[in-house]
């Protein structure tokens, strides 16, 4: 009896921390496991269709069904994850706080999803929200507030016996790239040494141990300026089988040993990336593609028998013989399904009736495309800081490129257009710079890294910049004069310190404006219309050696 008693609460004790024993029933010895995962990441509010039928959840859900009978119907088991930000891109999703989202998530039968850096682009409230209304984990190990964790660490799926363990990490440079207002009593710990914690506790209780992460995918672990991401962090923690990623948006297909393949194309294979015993996957953004790792696991070994990326409706543009382009699929076309348009029409509608006013118009396209005006000086980028200029009747202004988050195309322009191009709802602020003030902070601009979302944008300002140090500078076509005093205008995120830019926030002079970036846009389009893009172009006043 007292023999018993102390079984009992030794087990009673094992239970209450976490079960870091071995589970009681796991997998069967020298029997085979068909384990399909599938994944998607960087939604950023793309819940419907584009204007050329690409990508939207009703075609993602007539995949997701179909592979899930496909599975079941040959003896497997599935699981569906997400790699974070399904918020922030999309004005119809942002101005309804991403609920056709979560609620098209939650009719795709999500299991579990890392939280992402744009989960925390509103305030917590609504992040909260967010969680209760998903009806599934949403997972962070490495988020703290008030010294506890935030999210679930993880969480244990159980497939047929086979045990399989999925935990959330976010990258450490979500401090940086949102509002700080929102994270002021979070921390965003070390995403390898929380890993190194867990993943021994999962290893205890799972048979396979999958990290869903929000780090980034980064070729060779070369993450220049950003925080570490799935490569870093895979070969620094072992025991990790699979990598479901985000972040960094492109689809982790190499070509060869730590050389990512950067002209993959749709419907082509696509090989994932391998770190100390881990296979690293990530489906690009949107919804474009759905994921599919089909594995099989057998006595301790978890082996990848196929890999593929599944092209949502994506199409290519193709010339005709009479030189006239149409867009044509890359594979065969996904019927949309049904039940999930019906869910999402009514918030589509909603949001179409709200932004589809025209405010002006231009007369050739305003480059906003990730992929440039992260790199390079364009001429969307200088519109939207002489925008800022003089509503602030400032002197001068830099903008993150990361708050650029799209283009926009010839033709009339909507209110819609501009809540692509500005989601964020951040607000125009000022600071009044001495010349060296001003020299000090564009030294810092300049060294912000190419492909990142704090490249800087400018406009009103000239200059050169090589090794990272400024010269020459101009401000409204004179000579900087390290007597005089300068206005500067910024967002209210770069100015708290937004994106690793100096913190402005505490300067005398700051002042926040109040005005909403996308409407200090707005305005200016409307004021200018038509627009002629060609007065926007950089040119060579920001020289690069």
């Amino acid at each position: 009896m007292k023999l018993n008693r102390i079984c009992l609460s030794l087990g009673l004790i094992a239970v209450l921390a976490g079960c870091a024993v071995s589970p009681q029933s796991g997998a069967e010895k020298d029997k085979t496991y068909r384990i399909t995962i599938m994944h998607t990441n960087d939604h950023h509010g793309h819940f419907w269709q584009n204007s050329d039928g690409e990508y939207g959840m009703a075609a993602r859900k007539t995949v997701v069904d179909d592979i899930r009978r496909e599975v079941a119907a040959q003896g497997g088991y599935s699981l569906l994850l997400d790699g974070g930000d399904v918020n922030t891109g999309v004005p119809e999703s942002d101005l309804q706080d991403a609920i056709p989202d979560f609620k098209g998530m939650n009719l795709l039968g999500y299991q579990a999803m890392a939280v992402g850096n744009h989960e925390f682009d509103k305030p917590l409230p609504v992040l909260k929200m967010q969680r209760d209304l998903a009806q599934f984990p949403m997972l962070s190990a490495n988020i703290y507030e008030n010294g506890q964790r935030m999210f679930a660490p993880y969480k244990v799926f159980e497939l047929g016996g086979l045990k399989v363990g999925v935990m959330g990490l976010t990258t450490e440079d979500t401090v940086r790239m949102v509002h700080p207002d929102n994270v002021k009593q979070l921390e965003f710990r070390s995403v390898i040494a929380e890993a190194g914690k867990v993943v021994p506790e999962l290893r205890r209780q799972a048979d396979v141990v999958i990290a869903a992460t929000h780090m980034g995918h980064y070729e060779n672990g070369k993450h220049g300026t950003q925080a570490p991401g799935d490569v870093e962090m895979a070969r620094a923690v072992n025991g990790i089988d699979l990598v479901v990623g985000g972040h960094t948006q492109n689809p982790a297909c190499m070509k060869a040993e730590n050389v990512l393949d950067r002209a993959y194309v749709p419907g082509s294979a696509c090989q994932p990336d391998r770190q100390n015993g881990a296979w690293i996957v990530q489906a690009h953004e949107w919804g474009k593609y759905v994921g599919r790792a089909d594995f099989e696991y057998r006595n301790g070994e978890f082996k990848l028998v196929k890999y593929a990326l599944i092209p949502i409706n994506l199409k290519k543009s193709v010339k005709a013989a009479d030189g006239k382009t149409s867009k044509v699929p890359y594979t065969a076309a996904i019927a949309e399904n049904a039940e999930m348009l019906a869910l999402l029409t009514p918030y589509q509608k909603f949001g179409q009736d709200k932004l589809g006013v025209q405010i002006g118009s231009v007369d050739a396209a305003l480059d906003g495309d990730r992929d440039r005006v992260r790199k390079q000086p364009t001429n969307l980028g200088v519109m939207i800081g002489q925008a800022m200029v003089e509503r602030a009747r400032a002197d001068f202004a830099v903008v993150n490129a990361g708050g650029v988050r799209d283009s926009i195309k010839a033709g009339a322009i909507t209110y819609k257009d501009v809540l692509k191009v500005q989601p964020f709802a951040n607000t125009v602020c000022t600071v009044d710079l001495n010349g060296q003030e001003v020299i000090d902070y564009l030294t810092a601009a300049a060294k912000m890294s190419p492909g990142s979302g704090a490249f800087p944008q400018f406009a009103g300002v000239e200059l050169e910049i090589a090794g990272g140090a400024v010269s020459n500078v101009r401000i409204k076509g004179q000579a900087l004069d390290k007597a005089k005093t300068y206005r500067l205008a910024l967002n209210n995120f770069q100015a708290a310190g937004g994106d690793g830019y100096p913190k402005l926030t505490a300067h005398p002079s700051f002042v926040n404006t109040g005005f909403v970036d996308a409407d200090v846009l707005r305005a200016f389009i409307t004021a200018n219309s038509p627009l002629v893009a060609a007065r926007y172009e950089p040119g060579t006043a920001v020289l690069r050696r």
